[in-house]
């Protein structure tokens, strides 16, 4: 069983500890005390609270799609120039970037604060791990 400590925990969700120790005494976030007496949280719990925490509000354009990977935000910065632009967006704690075409821009009608969502559909996903002992 992985054990991850409060502070882990707060920096894997993008809070603060104290938030993390709230929904702890609120019994919202199962917690226990590792061999040092320091409160942990099973890893398999805590990525259930997040994928239930991480549900992010409904997409109201959203149609059918195969994609399944959809992050709703706001455009933070466009970049262009005659050909291309690069559009950055904050979808909650997630900084999603794409490269498209300056004419597909203005034909969306983007401009930094206007409200659009990623999204994404890859063929490859790498996966990585900390480094150290396993």
């Amino acid at each position: 069983m992985t054990q991850i400590r409060i502070s882990e925990a707060a920096t894997l969700l993008g809070v603060s500890d104290d938030t993390v120790r709230r929904w702890v005494d609120a019994g919202s976030l199962p917690a226990s005390a590792d061999a040092s007496g320091r409160s942990v949280v099973d890893g398999a719990d805590l990525a259930a609270f997040a994928v239930e925490r991480a549900k992010g509000p409904q997409d109201p354009t959203a149609g059918h799609s195969s994609a399944r990977n959809r992050f709703a935000g706001l455009v933070t910065a466009i970049t262009a120039d005659t050909v291309m632009a690069q559009v950055e967006l904050q979808c909650g704690p997630f900084r999603v970037v794409s490269l498209m075409s300056s004419e597909a821009v203005r034909a969306l009608g983007l401009e930094v604060g206007s409200r659009a969502s990623a999204v994404v559909k890859a063929t490859t996903v790498v996966v990585e791990t900390p480094a150290g002992p396993r």
